[in-house]
């Protein structure tokens, strides 16, 4: 006990901070910029507020998904999207056999499961082949499934995979048009057993649903499963060497993480109340992975915390922007692009400062690796 006080005492105040700085750069900045942002934009507390906890009860659960990967070491899995993807088909045959409500949330995600379950095992075993490439080889995977998917939903339902309803179809017969309306589904989840407290809407089956994702996520870490893609995440070889099924082990992280996906779409779309049947997935991968960065969350580590922390902090500024750049410079696009460019810039950040701290690391252990040979050779 006495060796951590006199550690703890040994290092200044100052390299403290600015440790403290460096390890949780890109929160303090987006605190930063909501602090600006937030007395400029005019919002009440009140709107604020309702708008956070909405788009907490919409988002989370995606974003939740992206740990498993992260705890195999697979880094940050752009093919979420394939989930989500998954997820959207389901809808639109729910849509199409006008199921609505609860039962129809619950159809969908049953639905959706075997597409994520083959999409996500074509993703891990294209990941095995490309180790150490994990994230790139994910996003390129997410444009060409995004390709196959476009082309099933455009011309092949209504002419070979049956669509009865004659309002999802294009006017030509097949195709299905580029709205899809969930009206008689819209927030389903969300309204039941909903509380407003001071003019704030509280989702509570959502939380509800959340707050169970989460114990299954702190219980899984604890189970076999989840301890062999922490040792698989930690070190492939010595997890191999252990007796793990290393390449089977990083499949399954993907394919839970495909399928989670495919179930957060689907929450996210009923509180939408339509799906851009083209375009809702398009994108979604790429805020949510900038949502957890936000919140502190690293290549190789993430929490629960990062992710409840990014989603309030992200969304915060993602409410805020448009306003306080209409009344900076007079154009409200001004900052839509501003929150579209801070999206990329995050992920570009987070991925330099992660390279940068791994060739540290590196450089440090080699440094440590000369001192120790050339202790022994003057011995």
């Amino acid at each position: 006990m006495k060796n951590k006080n006199v550690s703890k005492e040994a290092v200044p105040f100052g390299k403290r901070v600015l440790g403290f700085v460096q390890n949780n750069s890109v929160p303090l900045m987006f605190v930063l910029i909501c602090i600006i942002c937030i007395p400029i934009s005019g919002f009440s507390v009140g709107y604020l507020i309702n708008e956070i906890v909405t788009r907490m009860g919409r988002n989370i659960f995606l974003i939740l998904c992206l740990l498993f990967p992260i705890m195999a070491g697979m880094g940050l899995n752009f093919g979420m999207t394939l989930g989500a993807m998954a997820g959207e088909i389901a809808l639109i045959f729910v849509a199409d056999w006008q199921v609505w409500g609860i039962p129809g949330v619950v159809l969908a995600m049953i639905l959706s499961v075997p597409f994520s379950v083959l999409l996500g095992m074509l993703c891990g075993k294209l990941l095995n082949m490309s180790k150490g490439r994990e994230m790139i080889t994910s996003y390129i995977i997410s444009f060409f499934i995004n390709g196959v998917y476009q082309l099933i939903v455009l011309y092949m339902m209504g002419s070979i995979i049956p669509i009865k309803h004659f309002s999802l179809k294009l006017p030509r017969g097949y195709g299905i048009r580029n709205t899809v309306s969930l009206l008689n589904m819209r927030q389903c989840v969300d309204n039941l057993l909903a509380v407003n407290i001071g003019g704030v809407k509280i989702p509570v089956l959502t939380f509800i649903i959340i707050a169970l994702f989460c114990l299954f996520i702190v219980w899984f870490r604890k189970t076999k499963l989840g301890q062999d893609m922490r040792a698989v995440g930690q070190d492939m070889e010595v997890a191999r060497d252990a007796g793990i099924k290393v390449e089977r082990t990083r499949i399954i992280s993907i394919v839970m993480s495909t399928v989670f996906s495919g179930f957060g779409m689907i929450i996210y779309l009923q509180n939408m109340g339509n799906i851009a049947t083209y375009s809702s997935h398009s994108q979604i991968g790429m805020f949510c992975i900038a949502a957890l960065l936000v919140g502190g969350a690293s290549v190789d580590k993430a929490s629960i915390g990062n992710v409840f922390l990014g989603v309030i902090l992200f969304h915060t500024m993602f409410i805020v922007a448009p306003s306080a750049g209409a009344k900076i410079t007079g154009d409200s696009m001004i900052g839509e692009y501003f929150r579209v460019f801070v999206s990329y810039a995050v992920i570009t950040v987070a991925l330099i400062m992660y390279e940068t701290k791994k060739r540290k690391q590196k450089s440090q252990l080699g440094q440590q690796l000369a001192r120790e040979q050339l202790e022994e050779e003057k011995k």
